[in-house]
């Protein structure tokens, strides 16, 4: 689902992190079957990294029913509803089983963004890739994890053009903190900015 441009992307995004020392862990929150993560640990491996883990976060049951008290840019949102997004975190696991990437510099956050991302052990981040679909999993996202991301490290969203809440997330989540740096275009949807 992700695409050649957007793989190209992680691979400079974790390529220029390692080679600008910039320190943290990589997350991805939202991961289907669980693609992009595995990717992102074939290249630490590929790279000989160690002292970094990728973090994979996803409810493994689907999207959440959108919550319109909370974020009513997400009336109407049907992501809920569509079954083929539900991959459980047995078969996650089993994918990075088949690459030989299941091992202790993977960790799982079982669950909606709301409840595991504000109390999950991460230091820092240095790549954090959104895959949330809607505004409120995006602002969750934003929320519990924007702050760690260090200077120097890059977040990347990958719905941004094909979801509008999302797009809306972004964006009134960088007014509200005063973010200006760039937003870069990937491909029709996803985007992505350095920390500054």
């Amino acid at each position: 689902m992700v695409g050649q441009k957007r793989l190209e992307n992680i691979q400079f995004c974790i390529e220029s992190v390692l080679r600008d020392n910039i320190c943290g862990d990589l997350i991805e929150t939202g991961v289907w079957k669980g693609g992009a993560c595995i990717f992102m640990r074939g290249i630490l491996k590929a790279h000989g990294v160690l002292d970094r883990k990728v973090w994979v976060a996803d409810s493994f049951e689907g999207l959440p029913k959108p919550n319109i008290d909370k974020a009513p840019e997400d009336k109407g949102d049907k992501h809920h509803s569509y079954e083929q997004l539900a991959v459980s975190l047995d078969q996650v696991m089993k994918n990075f089983e088949n690459y030989a990437l299941l091992d202790d510099q993977v960790r799982f956050l079982k669950g909606w963004f709301k409840d595991t991302l504000p109390t999950a052990p991460i230091e820092s981040l240095s790549v954090c890739r959104l895959d949330g679909d809607m505004y409120e999993s995006t602002m969750d996202a934003l929320q519990a994890l924007y702050p760690k991301v260090s200077v120097g490290g890059f977040v990347i969203i990958d719905d941004y053009g094909a979801v509008k809440g999302c797009k809306k997330a972004v964006h009134d989540y960088r007014e509200k903190h005063s973010i200006s740096d760039k937003i870069e275009e990937i491909d029709w949807t996803g985007v992505y900015w350095r920390k500054s």
